[in-house]
């Protein structure tokens, strides 16, 4: 009989530790689904990514930027593609903020267009959630320029004020 009796205690003990570690688990699931839920990207713009400016005048802007206000040459490429062949984008970085001077080859100077009408001159803004904007974007009726935004994380629009403005969800 009392060989039973502390059978059933511990078997008692046993079923309300598993009981209560049931219901900690599930507070403590429920509580992670909670966190999740408030970290998950909710499609805003979280800063300023760059700024990319066409240059006309090489010499003049190369000493506003450097001379004057202080950027520091970080990076320079060519591009190649429609619409960017033979580009020399120079990436310009004061603190925090990169500009992009970028100057087409004389050759190509036909492939460009007018100023304003491509995206050559354009700031991009840092989101968080590239396919949730990009698709209230396209339904509130603008143009994308790339249509693959949600997999190449990055696309430009024309605002409604002529402005080109770039998403980039790139870190």
């Amino acid at each position: 009989m009392k060989k039973r009796a502390t059978i059933l205690k511990k078997f008692s003990f046993l079923l309300i530790f598993t009981i209560l570690g049931s219901t900690s688990c599930l507070a403590q699931s429920s509580t992670l689904e909670t966190v999740k839920e408030k970290i998950k990207p909710k499609g805003q713009v979280t800063g300023l990514k760059y700024i990319c400016i066409h240059v006309l005048k090489l010499e003049k802007t190369l000493k506003l930027y450097r001379e004057i206000l202080g950027f520091k040459l970080n990076d320079a490429e060519v591009l190649h593609g429609p619409g960017l062949e033979g580009m020399l984008v120079m990436k310009l970085k004061a603190n925090d903020l990169t500009i992009g001077l970028s100057l087409t080859a004389p050759e190509f100077w036909k492939t460009v267009g007018e100023i304003g009408n491509t995206n050559h001159n354009h700031f991009m803004l840092k989101v968080d959630n590239i396919a949730t904007i990009g698709d209230k974007l396209k339904e509130e009726g603008y143009e994308l320029e790339n249509e693959n935004y949600a997999r190449d994380k990055y696309t430009f629009f024309v605002g409604p004020n002529g402005e080109i403005i770039g998403l980039s969800a790139w870190d």
